[in-house]
C-alpha cells in the first residue's frame, strides 16, 4: 500500500497545497480519499485522472468534496464521450449535494459517471482492501475509515473532533492520516477539529506505529502542531506535505 499526499491544507487551500486529497495505491487500484478545493490540479502532476478506480468523501464541507464536481467535468466531457463510470463513496446525501454544488438537476446529476453509494458504520470491501468506516465527531455526518491491504493499516481521520471511534478505528494502525486543524490554549469551537496534542493522544491511545498530521490551516504555524502532537505522542511523527509519499506497513 502507498499513499501520496496531493492536498493537506485545512478549511481551504494554502500557497503549497490545495485542500485535502489522499491518492492511495495497491494492487494497480487507485482510490482518492477526499478531493477539496485545488486538489485536481495536483492530482495531475501524479496520476493520469482517468486512471484513479474510486473516491472517497469522509464528509460534504467544500474542502473535502468541492473538486469532485470538476471531475465530473473531466469524466463527462473528455474527447471521445464520457468515461465509464466510478464508485464514489460519501455520507447521505452524496449524490444530491455534489448536483446542487454544480448547479444540476439532482436527476441524473452526476451519476452518468459517478456510481455513489452511502456510508453506514460497518465494513465492506473496495477494490482491493477491506475497508472498515464509522461515525467521527463533526458538526455534519463524517466518517473515519481503515485500509487494510495484505497485512498493512491506513487510518484517515477525516474532520473530527475527540472522539473514541476515531481511537477503535486506528487501534495498531500502520499509517495514522489523522487531521490536527486547531492549536491547545487557543478558544475554538468544540467537537469540530482536533488539536496536535489532541492527535497525539488519539495515536498514542490506538497504538498506532507512525503519525501523519494533515488538515494544517495556512494560518496555523505547523511547528507548533508538530511540537504539541509530540507532547502526546512518542512514536514517528511527520507533518503531511503535498506530494510526498508514504509507503504503508511492510
Amino acid at each position: 500500500m502507498r499513499l501520496t499526499i496531493i492536498g493537506s491544507s485545512g478549511s481551504f487551500p494554502g500557497p503549497d497545497s490545495p485542500a485535502s486529497c489522499y491518492l492511495v495505491e495497491a494492487g494497480g487500484f487507485r482510490l482518492l480519499l477526499d478531493m477539496g478545493n485545488g486538489s485536481l490540479g495536483t492530482l495531475q502532476r501524479h496520476v493520469d485522472i482517468y486512471s484513479v478506480d474510486a473516491v472517497y468523501l469522509s464528509h460534504l464541507h467544500a474542502d473535502h468534496c468541492f473538486d469532485l464536481c470538476s471531475y465530473w467535468v473531466a469524466r463527462m466531457f473528455p474527447p471521445g464521450g464520457p468515461k465509464p463510470r466510478i464508485p464514489v463513496y460519501g455520507p447521505k446525501g452524496v449524490a444530491q449535494r455534489v448536483a446542487e454544488a454544480y448547479g444540476l438537476d439532482p436527476d441524473p446529476g452526476m451519476t452518468e459517471v459517478f456510481d455513489f453509494h452511502e456510508l453506514t458504520p460497518g465494513t465492506f470491501d473496495l477494490g482491493p482492501f477491506s475497508a472498515r468506516v464509522d461515525t467521527v465527531n463533526h458538526p455534519v455526518d463524517a466518517f473515519g475509515i481503515r485500509l487494510e491491504h495484505e497485512g498493512s493499516s491506513l487510518t484517515y481521520s477525516g474532520d473530527t473532533g475527540a472522539c473514541d471511534s476515531l481511537v477503535d478505528l486506528a487501534t495498531d494502525t500502520d499509517l495514522f492520516l489523522c487531521e490536527a486543524a486547531f492549536h491547545d490554549h487557543v478558544e475554538h469551537p468544540k467537537d469540530m477539529h482536533l488539536t496536535g496534542s489532541e492527535a497525539g493522544d488519539h495515536a498514542r491511545r490506538a497504538r498506532a506505529r507512525k503519525l501523519l498530521l494533515t488538515h494544517l490551516v495556512p494560518w496555523n504555524d505547523d511547528e507548533v502542531t508538530l511540537t504539541e502532537a509530540r507532547s502526546t505522542y512518542g512514536g514517528p511523527i511527520d507533518l503531511a506535505r503535498s506530494g510526498q509519499v508514504h509507503p504503508v506497513g511492510a
